[in-house]
């Protein structure tokens, strides 16, 4: 049997890979070169997770890889209607950021709750103003979307104090159903935007669902940028709707240095690092190398997508 080609979409810095020394015939190439190499690939990496490069290479001519692998949670920027179609598994990074980005809100929570924003302001401004802040046991999260990393972040709301609810895209023991978001989210004092990006969720956080939400309620969004129209966002916090918020990923990225995003009264704005902690690239690395090696023997893949859906489905 030849020697199968796995192509990577390259990013900074490179995967390591060593353990498929002879295994695989490794060819690497940016978004420019992608559709010239797609027809040589028996295996994608998509090292690359921020490019859309895949969408608009996979609809072109010649065969294509029966396997294709995102280093990310989300499969949003490589889905396309011919992929979607086609008969290539595609596999995700299901269970690598689960932990750290149920941290990283906590941390936001906290956060946001003890005003540390604004005592590092008035730090630097060796201003001494006493001042007093809220108690995070004893209140209520909604976490919008059920999945591993959903699920994270409400067993560590949970080890605060915090009463949650999951919402899903179907109710099943544990989870909520999209029909009752609206009635969670009026007694809600955080609500966490963890969701995949679908046709049913994108813009779901509206004017109307941030006019649903109490006076007191903080909204952090660590899904897709585009489950929140920014505008409306912008809109409730200016108008004070709602309390505060705190945002990680945004419907473009880089956020540019003209945004007004940057200046809204009481956003946190981070760079889309939720989940990235020391070493999470060689974890992405080593995740996928024991993911060859299943298909190199012909066994079952592990965070197969359902293409239909946009993301794995929970069990």
């Amino acid at each position: 049997m030849p020697t199968p080609t796995l192509l990577v979409l390259d990013a900074e810095p490179l995967p390591r890979l060593g353990h498929l020394t002879g295994r695989a015939r490794v060819e690497h190439t940016d978004a420019a070169g992608l559709a010239e190499h797609l027809p040589r690939a028996d295996v994608l990496l998509v090292w690359d997770f921020t490019s859309r490069a895949v969408r608009d290479a996979w609809p072109g001519e010649g065969p294509r890889p029966r396997w294709v692998h995102t280093a990310s949670a989300g499969v949003d920027h490589l889905m396309c209607p011919e992929l979607a179609a086609s008969d290539t598994v595609v596999t995700n990074a299901r269970g690598i950021f689960d932990q750290p980005i149920a941290e990283y809100v906590a941390a936001l929570v906290l956060a946001m709750a003890k005003d540390l924003p604004r005592t590092l302001e008035l730090q630097r401004e060796r201003t001494w103003r006493h001042r007093e802040s809220h108690k995070v046991a004893g209140t209520r999260a909604v976490v919008v979307g059920s999945g591993p990393i959903g699920r994270a972040i409400a067993g560590t709301l949970e080890a605060l104090g915090v009463t949650t609810a999951l919402v899903g895209r179907a109710p099943r023991p544990g989870v909520h159903g999209p029909e009752n978001l609206d009635r969670l989210l009026a007694r809600a004092d955080w609500v966490i935007a963890a969701a995949p990006l679908t046709e049913q969720t994108h813009g779901m956080f509206d004017a109307r669902r941030f006019g649903v939400m109490q006076p007191s309620a903080r909204f952090v969004n660590i899904g897709r940028g585009q489950l929140v129209v920014e505008d409306d966002l912008a809109d409730a916090l200016t108008k004070r709707w709602i309390a505060g918020a705190a945002l990680d990923v945004f419907a473009d990225e880089p956020l540019t240095p003209d945004s007004p995003l940057w200046r809204l009264p009481g956003l946190i704005v981070s760079p889309h690092m939720s989940g990235d902690t020391i070493g999470w690239r060689d974890d992405l690395g080593a995740q996928f190398v024991e993911l060859y090696e299943l298909w190199e023997a012909g066994k079952p893949l592990v965070n197969v997508v359902d293409k239909q859906r946009g993301y794995v489905p929970g069990h």
